[in-house]
């Protein structure tokens, strides 16, 4: 998992992840606010886990931006663990939070996790 770990270091400062490890799964957290689950794509290609998200933004008509420090994308390659599989990986965004489920197999394809929004 030490990989993992150090990928998530890696990405960008305003970007806040959490990784949780289970006896057959890992969960990975990551803070998205303003995407959404239409938003963001999921896929493991190889031994690297690819997201794509983009927020959107909406700025009353009487205001205007002056300093603007959220980026509107996020584009990260996170290299997996070797014991991640891709059968019955899950992908979650509700409440601006992406939560990726990538269970512990010898198995893995190229694929893309079809995100969904999550139920309240």
């Amino acid at each position: 998992m030490s990989v993992l770990r150090d990928a998530v270091s890696q990405l960008p400062t305003l970007v806040f992840a959490d990784i949780l490890e289970s006896e057959h799964s890992y969960r990975l957290l990551v803070d998205l606010p303003g995407a959404s689950a239409e938003t963001t794509t999921v896929e493991i290609v190889g031994s690297t886990l690819h997201i794509e998200a983009r927020r959107t933004k909406s700025v009353p008509p009487s205001f205007q931006y002056v300093t603007e420090d959220r980026s509107l994308f996020l584009d990260a390659e996170l290299p997996l663990p070797p014991d991640v599989g891709t059968e019955g990986a899950s992908a979650t965004m509700g409440g601006g939070v992406l939560e990726l489920t990538l269970p512990k197999s010898d198995e893995r394809v190229d694929t893309e996790i079809p995100v969904t929004n999550r139920e309240k």
